[in-house]
């Protein structure tokens, strides 16, 4: 029987997360010679290699499970493209290596695909994310994606398309954006982009450790290269800037320096009260309908104070090594 449907699931060095997400994409309703899952590795990494045989082996290969690895670390972006043009399927579905895709998921693609009667098509699945009543703010990041329109973490494309498009765009080599990127460059082609609530995954939270959101500030400078690439679709849809209080937090906190630098002790009062007023404010907007314990409490404060001075440069960066206007 010929291969339908190919499941590309980008990794690098996380073996734990890899075994659950195979297990899921293996367990599916459809017939196991009916789809192959491609596994690729964003550089040289044993560990997953071997994982990946070893679950092949346990299950007979059939499903068909491969796993190739990219000679350098070059991001997800180029990790998918070395998976879908390895691909046999005429649909190309995705999904990332800390989700786990649930029973019906690649019938629902296939079946999806099948009625359309396109040759250039794709879909985007839904993402359930399960979180406390109370939860942490890395926990509440993770569950925007319940509502994001076009996610990596669950997609499918027909082979067609992708190569319409030239796959995703390398430039970004980080895992953000470049689903953003893929979904633009469909609507430029005049490639329809069609939901399929069936298809399911589950996405956990993943631990995070203490002020995590520290780290995620550089994936900022994929702001201004992508809002490069598309302006217009980049207005439309993200409008992601540095909002104002995180130059206010700046100004105020630089402000509040200078003047006790100066012994200036009536600006520095002023400014450093409303520096703090700004970090609370922003530390309470972020804390709505979170986890109120006092050690997440504190982690929220502190990274508050830090987060808009990392943005604002990383979005600067990005603006100089992109050649392009955005604050």
């Amino acid at each position: 029987m010929a291969v339908e449907a190919s499941v590309i699931i980008p990794t690098y060095k996380r073996s734990e997360l890899l075994s659950r997400c195979l297990y899921g994409a293996i367990n599916q309703s459809m017939d196991c010679s009916r789809y192959e899952i491609i596994v690729v590795t964003d550089g040289p990494d044993k560990e997953s290699v071997e994982t990946v045989n070893a679950i092949g082996k346990q299950f007979n290969f059939c499903p068909c499970v491969h796993c190739v690895s990219l000679s350098d670390k070059r991001g997800p972006a180029a990790a998918r493209n070395a998976g879908w043009k390895l691909a046999k399927g005429e649909l190309i579905i995705f999904t990332d290596d800390d989700c786990i895709p649930l029973f019906y998921w690649i019938e629902n693609f296939v079946k999806e695909y099948k009625q359309s009667n396109k040759t250039e098509i794709a879909f985007t699945g839904k993402i359930k994310v399960p979180i406390l009543n109370k939860p942490t703010d890395h926990a509440k990041n993770t569950a925007l994606l319940e509502k994001a329109e076009f996610v990596t973490a669950n997609c499918a494309c027909s082979k067609k398309a992708l190569e319409k498009i030239g796959g995703f765009d390398e430039d970004f080599t980080m895992a953000w954006r470049e689903d953003s990127a893929l979904e633009f460059d469909l609507f430029e082609e005049n490639i329809p982009i069609r939901k399929v609530n069936e298809a399911i995954i589950i996405h956990p939270v993943r631990s995070a450790p203490w002020g995590s959101s520290i780290k995620e500030q550089k994936k900022s400078m994929f702001n201004p290269l992508l809002y490069k690439k598309h302006p217009v679709l980049y207005q439309q849809k993200i409008h992601n800037r540095p909002p104002w209080y995180y130059y206010g937090i700046i100004f105020l906190c630089i402000s509040t320096l200078t003047a006790a630098a100066s012994k200036n002790e009536t600006i520095m009062r002023f400014s450093f009260i409303g520096c703090i007023g700004l970090v609370t404010w922003f530390t309470y907007k972020r804390l709505m309908g979170a986890s109120l314990k006092l050690s997440h409490v504190f982690e929220m404060f502190v990274t508050s104070l830090i987060i808009p001075f990392l943005s604002v440069f990383w979005t600067m960066y990005g603006a100089i090594r992109f050649k392009t206007f955005f604050l």
